[in-house]
């Protein structure tokens, strides 16, 4: 590990490690704490004391060694590496039910997992709706000492990008179980490394709005982290979005930004005014202080994608020849229109992957069609991939399928396709939607094709919502975008195999269809899901397993659960 990133880790307050024959050690203390992220105090979960959770910094090739203690008393819990592939070690992704059991209060359990490329990550709770209630950080590896990254800066920015409700995830979790279900709204606030600021505005003075000035006092906790830069020098800005729900835009007043790396594989730069993320996405963007530097710029983060009314977060990027105290003068980047989907779309579409990045094989040899509604389930509001929403089963399929516990989960695999007389512009004529536990099984190294598609919402309204999808254990290539029903024929002629980005998330955009492939290369079990907690936690989701009978050594920690516990 280089000297720069252990001085890194030791900044990070309350964090305990130590580095011994190649591996990096934490002790991690999962708890609830009182905080005041955006001014009100709430419950919130942390790590250590910390809300964000500590950052992680490691180096490729390092082995990361961490000690989850849950303290939480009443509940389970987990952590995701999200990004991290886990070669080797699919025990290790932190997923309830698929790749391990739940960590009960009072026990211990150990994640070691080695990095194997560099880039911008995040890792966050994968239990009930703990990334809501706050259980998420950063995790950036670095490349080793001596290798430089395919572009130039001089220092670099962390940025994360969370959403911030007053209602506890807990309560979250009765609402959208009710019946009727009961929406969790827009979020109280947006927070920018940890903190926001509810009803008031930095930039109240500047803008056209009804909420008052900002004021801290003895309100520090929720004071903007702000950013400060010397002129004329260039900067990495590292971006990760671990929003529970919203869609956001990210803005520099007065600076263009270069993109050059999205969910740590590097991209073809492109410049930009704004930027896109959506939950669970990762971005580093290249900035340079050439504006005047007797000025401070505001820092914008605004909703996209729904109509609500959740102000901006705002904070500063800091010339250091002045006063970081002082506003601008101007008013703060205008966040896009909501429903301007064709910038969105023209946004996603310009990330293509850096030359020298793997092409995608030219064939693939199973193709799932995967149509996302929302349906009923016993009078409920869930969400059905093919007409099957998922249930969880005790057992974690990794442990079920290894050992052959086939009465564990639903032998019968959920369907590969959907009916194209289905009418994606109006709500389902026949709601209601099965439960089932099956998964998707490929066998080693097949080339797998995924085409997600789009519809209408349960209400009789015209809607239709965003779903940014998550593949754990793999990157996979975004083949392309469209509009409307996807047809086979037609479309597949439009695929990129040229130079399509390699990413563990897409977006699927509102009555439209997103096209992905992958290689089924890693053995093991690997949740593929829509990573709007919400939208998770009512069923949308599907479960790929690969050549399970190659996996060894897993830990028994893993396997205490479900059918599993006591035998031998």
């Amino acid at each position: 590990m280089s000297f720069k990133a252990l001085s890194l880790l030791c900044i990070s307050l309350g964090l305990f490690f130590q580095i011994s024959l190649g591996a990096v050690h934490y002790k991690f203390n999962v708890e609830y704490m009182l905080r005041r992220p955006d001014c009100e105090e709430h419950i919130v979960m942390g790590i250590n004391g910390q809300f964000p959770a500590p950052t992680i910094r490691a180096e490729v090739g390092d082995t990361l060694d961490i000690a989850l203690t849950n303290k939480l008393f009443t509940e389970g819990t987990v952590l995701h590496w999200h990004g991290i592939t886990q070669y080797g070690t699919p025990w290790a992704d932190g997923t309830p039910s698929i790749s391990q059991c739940a960590i009960n209060p009072g026990e211990t359990f150990h994640y070691r997992f080695k990095v194997d490329r560099p880039g911008t990550y995040i890792y966050h709770g994968h239990y009930g709706m703990q990334r809501a209630a706050g259980l998420y950080g950063s995790l950036i590896v670095d490349l080793p000492m001596g290798q430089n990254e395919p572009f130039h800066y001089d220092s670099e920015l962390n940025l994360l990008l969370s959403d911030w409700w007053h209602t506890s995830a807990q309560e979250q979790q009765a609402q959208l179980s009710s019946i009727p279900n009961r929406w969790v709204g827009p979020p109280q606030s947006f927070l920018i490394n940890g903190r926001g600021q509810y009803n008031c505005s930095l930039a109240a003075s500047l803008i056209n709005t009804t909420l008052p000035q900002c004021k801290f006092e003895g309100g520090e906790e929720c004071a903007p982290q702000i950013l400060h830069v010397d002129p004329n020098k260039t900067y990495r800005i590292r971006i990760a979005s671990s929003t529970s729900l919203a869609n956001l835009n990210f803005a520099i007043a007065n600076h263009k930004m270069v993109v050059v790396e999205a969910d740590g594989n590097y991209e073809e730069p492109f410049i930009v005014d704004d930027l896109d993320i959506y939950s669970g996405e990762t971005y580093s963007v290249i900035i340079t202080t050439n504006e005047n530097p007797n000025q401070n710029y505001w820092i914008s983060v605004g909703f996209i994608g729904e109509n609500l009314k959740t102000p901006q977060a705002l904070t500063i990027l800091n010339y250091k020849e002045n006063n970081a105290s002082v506003f601008p003068t101007s008013p703060p980047p205008i966040t896009p229109q909501w429903d301007d989907y064709n910038r969105s779309k023209i946004f996603s579409q310009k990330i293509l992957a850096r030359k020298g990045t793997p092409r995608p094989p030219i064939y693939y040899d199973r193709r799932l069609l995967l149509l996302n509604t929302e349906s009923l389930v016993d009078g409920r509001t869930m969400y059905a991939i093919n007409n099957v929403t998922l249930i969880l089963p005790s057992t974690p399929y990794l442990v079920s399928i290894k050992y052959k516990l086939d009465d564990a989960f639903d032998q019968k695999s959920p369907p590969d396709n959907f009916s194209f007389d289905y009418d994606i512009y109006n709500s389902p004529v026949y709601p209601n939607s099965n439960t089932g536990s099956g998964i998707y099984m490929f066998q080693l190294n097949q080339v797998v094709d995924v085409v997600l598609q789009n519809t209408n919402i349960l209400e009789r309204i015209k809607r239709s919502d965003f779903h940014p999808w998550h593949l754990h254990g793999h990157d996979f290539w975004i083949l392309g975008y469209g509009d409307g029903m996807f047809k086979p024929g037609d479309d597949e002629t439009k695929f990129n195999l040229e130079n399509p980005p390699l990413r563990n998330n897409a977006v699927l955009f509102p009555y439209g269809w997103t096209a992905l492939r992958f290689k089924a290369n890693n053995p093991g079990v690997w949740a593929f899901h829509c990573h709007v907690e919400p939208h998770l936690h009512m069923g949308m989701g599907v479960v790929f397993a690969e050549a399970v009978e190659n996996v060894e050594g897993i830990p028994w920690e893993t396997l205490a659960c479900g059918l599993f516990r006591g035998i031998s």
